[in-house]
């Protein structure tokens, strides 16, 4: 079974997103079910059918959650140092054609937000970046095309 890496706010985000399903969404719509029962025919009864069909994108997204969970490797960022790329870091990059630097910090990819700098482990640029330094410059190839970069700070926060 494959291990899933998380930090330790992606684990709890997920425990969160799994309690409000269970305790919240699930009783919710088993609700929802039933008083659109009570409207009688259920053959042209829009409300079950919609019920139902939220009712099972709810029980397969407890699934997905619950296979995350017991497959999660949860990693303490805080305690992880040095100047070599790797997951959970925060790294300061120089785009090398424009000067223009971003940072990104390298998460699980339940925990990706763009907006929030996070991003996949998985995606282009971590994957191009993971394993090296401070001062290395790398050619990553993502869907908007080739860049390169400077790896300008690495931090462990």
């Amino acid at each position: 079974m494959e291990k899933v890496p998380m930090t330790i706010d992606g684990y709890q985000q997920l425990e969160t997103d799994l309690k409000k399903l269970k305790n919240e969404e699930r009783p919710a719509v088993i609700q929802a079910i039933a008083e659109a029962r009570a409207h009688g025919d259920l053959s042209e009864n829009a409300e079950y059918h919609a019920a139902k069909d939220r009712q099972g994108w709810i029980e397969g997204q407890i699934l997905e959650l619950e296979d995350k969970f017991t497959r999660a490797e949860v990693i303490d960022v805080s305690k992880l140092n040095g100047d070599t790329v790797k997951f959970g870091a925060t790294v300061t990059l120089i785009d090398e054609d424009t000067d223009e630097k971003k940072v990104w910090q390298i998460v699980g990819e339940h925990e990706a937000d763009v907006k929030l700098r996070k991003i996949s482990v998985t995606s282009p640029i971590a994957r191009g970046i993971i394993g090296k330094s401070v001062g290395d410059s790398v050619e990553v190839t993502a869907p908007g095309g080739a860049r390169s970069f400077e790896i300008a700070k690495v931090l462990f926060k």
